[in-house]
């Protein structure tokens, strides 16, 4: 029971901090928000973000008022997954940094399957235009253009995204995320906070 409840607790949660998070990426890489899954992204987040940037101005092209929802419910779910699944109890520094951490692992596993989705669609419909595709796009390409300046194509293949996933797969085994667990003793999460 304690499996099946932490499993749609974390899942329901986690889905609705992917969407902050995509909503922080596309401001970062200047995203087109006419593009309906743009759109989609911030009609699902306004009723929490527009609130509080009344109250939390940006700092520069960072949106604080997004960021700060984004930790605040990674902190409610790493609080919840520690709660119904860890026998130890953790300070508040250690919620802070598992939050943190979390929320950088998540941004890595976002940025794992966005560049997945592009190259398959890269292979699949390779010029085409798809809302998708556009958004897809301006997520990958300011990742993946410093990655081609130093890999130019070889013979035609594009080698940047497998050398991106090198960096984000030896990006997440630097998080310290093992260690903040420690003491915790935890079962039933399947994967690490």
């Amino acid at each position: 029971m304690t499996d099946a409840l932490t499993f749609v607790v974390r899942s329901l949660i986690e889905l609705y901090v992917i969407v902050f998070v995509l909503r922080l990426i596309l401001q970062w890489v200047r995203a087109d928000f006419r593009n309906p899954l743009s759109q989609f992204i911030l009609k699902v987040t306004d009723p929490l973000v527009i609130p509080l940037r009344r109250l939390v101005p940006a700092i520069g092209p960072l949106d604080t008022a997004t960021l700060l929802i984004a930790l605040g419910l990674q902190a409610v779910l790493i609080i919840l997954l520690i709660n119904l699944a860890c026998v130890g109890s953790a300070d508040a520094p250690q919620i802070l940094a598992l939050t943190v951490f979390g929320l950088i692992r998540l941004l890595l596993r976002i940025y794992f399957f966005v560049i997945i989705a592009y190259v398959i669609l890269s292979w699949v419909a390779p010029g085409t235009y798809n809302p998708a595709v556009s958004l897809l796009t301006s997520m990958v390409e300011p990742v993946l253009a410093p990655l081609r300046r130093i890999i130019p194509p070889i013979g035609g293949f594009d080698l940047s995204p497998i050398f991106a996933f090198i960096a984000i797969g030896a990006l997440t085994r630097l998080l310290p995320v093992g260690r903040l667990m420690g003491g915790l003793l935890c079962t039933a999460v399947g994967q690490p906070i």
